[in-house]
């Protein structure tokens, strides 16, 4: 199965159960999407626990009045078929309620990063 697919499934299944945090398998690049994640205030911190083989990336979920700060999150591009964007191309995501997560030749960047630096790259998912 796809990691990045399985983070978002899991993070989704945790907002809609209303759990604290949620944990899954470290990676650089999960580890690289929670921190924009953090960034954008869609989770209220994240961290690396475990050491050597078993490694995991623990996020703590924000919530506001009792409602979740993520209410979906969708996966774009897939392993069978990969979506690039130009800067052009990266359109909204919700009318600005949202954002669209890129991966650049410059790291992960949320939509409005990657304009202010005029790069464009494969989407990796929605998140509003």
């Amino acid at each position: 199965m796809d990691p990045i697919s399985d983070m978002i499934v899991r993070i989704k299944n945790a907002t809609e159960q209303r759990k604290e945090s949620v944990v899954f398998p470290y990676s650089k690049l999960k580890l690289a999407i929670a921190d924009v994640l953090f960034k954008d205030g869609y989770i209220k911190s994240f961290g690396k626990k475990g050491k050597k083989i078993a490694k995991f990336i623990e996020v703590v979920l924000v919530y506001e009045d009792g409602n979740p700060r993520i209410h979906g999150m969708s996966r774009v591009s897939k392993t069978s078929k990969r979506i690039y964007h130009k800067t052009k191309d990266i359109q909204k995501v919700r009318g600005g309620m949202g954002a669209l997560i890129l991966s650049t030749p410059k790291g992960i960047m949320t939509d409005k990063m990657a304009k202010e630096a005029n790069i464009g790259g494969e989407a990796l998912f929605k998140v509003w």
